[in-house]
């Protein structure tokens, strides 16, 4: 069997896959769950940090797009990097009527998993980038779109593609990586791991652990 993406959203596939044949089994529809191995998978050890911004945002100016499209792209990757939200579950989700423009924290109320449901703290480029987005509308989408269904942006991978590309980046640098970029700058500048899991909505410390990269200068300077 095959399945898109990546080795991880085949592995998805598979545990799913694996758990309706041991219910089979349990429920006596077969004789016997035929095992199913993993696909190996690997860590991403490419991180969307502050060099990889600013040459994306000078290769999105580059490109043939209208000014709004060019503004928009730097925006998410902005907020991206900022808040660790996961780019279509959740950042493309956003309404305006779960920011708290007092408290500065913006409300995820569905996620990937339970953990997933909590307040992301605004930094003062978040909170700058939104007011200017949302204007004086009171409530609807963050990033409406026409376009689609559901009345929302769903993706912008060809634009993300288009920019990594004209800026001569690895093709393992994804929108994604942000959220990695994230996860491991508020470790390195707080050390609180609990905090990191809660804000980017995590709940085993292993799965958090894949999105930290020690950096080499700490590591260096505690030895």
């Amino acid at each position: 069997m095959k399945f898109p993406g990546s080795a991880g959203n085949a592995n998805c596939a598979l545990r799913t896959l694996r758990r309706l044949l041991r219910k089979a089994e349990e429920w006596r529809l077969i004789a016997r769950a035929p095992k199913i191995k993993r696909m190996k998978e690997h860590g991403r050890d490419v991180r969307l940090d502050a060099d990889a911004e600013e040459k994306l945002v000078l290769a999105a100016m580059r490109c043939n797009w209208r000014p709004r499209t060019k503004e928009l792209f730097c925006e998410i990757v902005a907020l991206m990097r900022d808040t660790g939200m996961r780019n279509e579950r959740e950042l493309f989700r956003i309404r305006i009527e779960n920011l708290d423009w007092n408290s500065r924290t913006i409300f995820v109320p569905d996620s990937k998993t339970p953990e997933g449901r909590r307040l992301v703290p605004m930094s003062r480029r978040v909170l700058d980038t939104l007011k200017k987005r949302c204007g004086t509308r009171p409530d609807g989408w963050v990033f409406p779109s026409k376009r689609s269904a559901s009345g929302h942006l769903k993706s912008i991978c060809n634009l993300c593609r288009q920019a990594r590309n004209e800026a001569a980046l690895p093709k393992e640098l994804v929108l994604y990586c942000a959220r990695h970029d994230y996860g491991t700058r508020v470790l390195t500048r707080t050390g609180n791991l609990a905090a990191v899991m809660r804000t980017i909505g995590h709940r085993d410390v292993r799965s958090a652990m894949d999105y930290q990269y020690p950096e080499l200068e700490v590591v260096r300077c505690s030895t």
